[in-house]
């Protein structure tokens, strides 16, 4: 095997199939951490965010939770709250299990192999995705906010982190160029960049700010705030 069949951190590349499932966990974390500007960053303000919506006896999901690394940060930052639920759910069983390793001995934190879009979700009090919605296939995403507007008590937050599209095409070449010159800038090779990015054909599907916006209103939210931005990737706090 050459440089032309891995995208970083010794995680193979396929023309459009990129998965999560394999040997990626083991790496996951380091690849991810690089990756994505801020990445520990957005994990603090989103352990921030969860001290004005987390109660006594909250169930509380991170969707698409890989390695279970924001789930376990939530669960510790809170064990003060008496049997509060934290739930990490993800489709690959590879991810599970690394994040089980990851996270042992944590209290009331547990991980389950599921489907986002099928899972029976108990009434919570928040529900976070980071970085997940974007690989959700574009003609089932409403359905997911809807499901998670109705899974939410009233008051209740879905924290939702995602990279978007810029708003018009010289936007889009502006935040592109300069997101390559940042992975660059973290010690990517050109090669590993492209193939990273024809692995992702048709799995990464970012919208637009107001793509998800459009998503959050349909489904039922009304309070929305963008709580951090950078290039291509924005957070949002929607309260129900």
């Amino acid at each position: 095997m050459t440089e032309q069949d891995f995208t970083g951190q010794n995680i193979r590349a396929q023309e459009a199939g990129w998965t999560f499932g394999g040997e990626t966990p083991i790496s996951f974390s380091e690849h991810v951490r690089k990756s994505v500007p801020f990445y520990d960053a957005g994990h603090d303000l989103v352990c921030k965010l969860s001290d004005y919506f987390v109660k006594d006896q909250s169930i509380c999901y991170d969707l698409g939770t890989s390695t279970g690394t924001l789930a376990g940060k939530l669960a510790r930052r809170h064990t003060q709250r008496p049997r509060t639920q934290w739930i990490g759910i993800d489709r690959e069983p590879a991810m599970i299990a690394q994040a089980r390793v990851e996270n042992e001995g944590t209290v009331g934190l547990e991980f389950v192999v599921d489907d986002i879009n099928l899972y029976p979700y108990e009434t919570s009090d928040l529900i976070t995705a980071y970085y997940t919605v974007q690989f959700v296939p574009p003609a089932i995403r409403q359905d997911l906010f809807n499901r998670v507007f109705q899974a939410l008590n009233w008051g209740g937050a879905f924290i939702l982190f995602e990279k978007v599209r810029a708003c018009d095409a010289r936007f889009q070449d502006i935040i592109q160029t300069l997101y390559t010159d940042y992975k660059l800038d973290q010690g990517y090779t050109p090669t590993e960049i492209i193939n990273k990015t024809r692995s992702l054909k048709g799995i990464l599907e970012p919208f637009s700010t107001q793509g998800n916006l459009d998503l959050l209103k349909r489904a039922g939210f009304v309070d929305i705030l963008s709580v951090f931005k950078y290039l291509c990737f924005e957070g949002f706090l929607a309260i129900k």
